[in-house]
């Protein structure tokens, strides 16, 4: 029997997204999460006393800006060849030998297999022939599953690949290949890269699996990040554990607002469910989204001064969690029971209501918005402030913020006259 991590995606220094924005950000504590990960990959591996570690791709986000990050790798690497733990990858898109324009030499333990084809490494202490293939660019489009050798008797065949595997949203399909081009090698466990989600695409004769990447770095990579512990017996069944080593989670909170009836009650109701999420997990800083979902007659209110509701939720979370969770980002997604907040039928407002109404059920027109009306607005502000304009929910979002607000405001404008 023996162990080894299976780890893919690490983005070792790789920046979190969207923390700098706001006063109280933990933006020092974020900004080494991707180290501390690999500390807990390595502290795990040392602890589980496992054979080797797999690093499937993208163990970097890019070329350096200095030594330090591949200084920080080598002294990990470092921790595991005193503990006698071997380490085999695999270069992928973010990290391709044409990316990297600094180098170290790694301790001799660590081991980068070649980008021209696939390459084999067999290690005789524990019966286990490992093949893969480094990405040589940052966009390789060839099935190189296809050219992996076939297994080789006697031995426990393990593949490892950074591949988009038939495509996956949000993923550029690098690589591609089926799971009939990996089964048909006889390999016993396939090593995936490249998605950042844990999914076991097969799970026996072979396994064939992602373990997602080690430490989520926005609101995209959301819940725990982790590697898997992979156990091979004297029959050679394969078990595959997930380990979580994330120090930071990201997460989204939806609150439905049905029946709210001032902002207020609005806050209330968000204080309740967070102490229900998070009891008891002060020991992870999180970064937390918020979405409000639904009807009530607290939106006009709330929406009219946007900023200052969504600095009272960060000021609650704060308080309720002491500092361990830090809200990214308050998103709305309600609206009043009906569109004119004082139910006129007609009139200016009711207009402007049914105009917002329609654009909102409005894809080509939310789009030419984004594209040609705002492209002045874009060009002035931060460039992550107003991202995806091009995108209709993005739009849509945005509406059931600003409708509110202007709607608000020109019902006082017309009170006053």
């Amino acid at each position: 029997m023996f162990k080894f991590l299976h780890a893919a995606d690490i983005h070792l220094d790789s920046p979190m997204k969207g923390l700098d924005r706001y006063e109280g950000a933990p933006v020092e504590e974020c900004r080494g999460a991707t180290r501390r990960a690999l500390e807990n990959l390595v502290g795990l591996a040392v602890d589980e006393k496992v054979a080797f570690v797999l690093i499937v791709g993208d163990l970097y986000d890019g070329d350096w800006p200095d030594f330090n990050t591949g200084l920080f790798f080598g002294m990990q690497m470092n921790r595991l060849r005193d503990a006698g733990i071997d380490v085999v990858m695999i270069r992928g898109n973010h990290d391709a030998a044409s990316n990297m324009t600094k180098d170290l030499r790694l301790p001799d333990n660590v081991r980068v297999l070649d980008t021209s084809k696939p390459q084999t490494l067999t290690m005789d202490q524990v019966g286990v022939a490992i093949h893969g293939q480094s990405f040589p660019t940052r966009a390789v489009f060839d099935n190189l599953a296809k050219a992996y050798p076939d297994a080789i008797n006697g031995l426990f065949n393990i593949g490892l690949l950074h591949t988009g595997v038939d495509g996956r949203e949000g993923h550029d399909t690098y690589a591609p290949c089926t799971l009939d081009d990996m089964r048909c090698r006889d390999y016993g466990y396939w090593a995936l890269g490249h998605i950042h989600q844990r999914e076991t695409l097969h799970k026996a004769d072979p396994v064939i699996a992602f373990p997602g990447n080690i430490q989520g770095r926005s609101v995209r990579e959301q819940g725990p990040k982790g590697c898997l512990l992979v156990t091979v017996d004297e029959a050679r069944n394969v078990t595959a554990e997930t380990k979580w080593l994330d120090v930071m989670r990201w997460q989204t909170s939806r609150i439905d607002v049905a029946g709210v009836i001032d902002s207020e009650d609005l806050l209330g109701r968000f204080r309740e469910q967070f102490l229900k999420e998070f009891e008891g997990r002060e020991d992870l800083l999180h970064a937390l989204r918020v979405e409000f979902h639904g009807t009530c007659r607290a939106h006009a209110a709330a929406s009219a001064d946007w900023g200052h509701f969504s600095n009272e939720i960060r000021q609650i979370a704060t308080e309720a969690s002491n500092g361990r969770v830090w809200v990214e980002k308050v998103v709305s997604k309600t609206r009043s029971p009906t569109g004119d907040p004082d139910g006129n039928a007609d009139g200016p407002l009711a207009e402007l209501t049914a105009l917002l109404e329609e654009l909102r059920g409005d894809d080509i027109r939310l789009q030419d918005l984004g594209s040609r009306s705002l492209a002045d607005l874009k060009a002035k502000v931060p460039k992550d402030l107003f991202d995806d304009l091009e995108n209709p929910e993005r739009l849509r979002e945005l509406l059931e913020q600003v409708g509110p607000m202007l709607m608000d405001r020109l019902g006082r404008e017309v009170g006053a006259s």
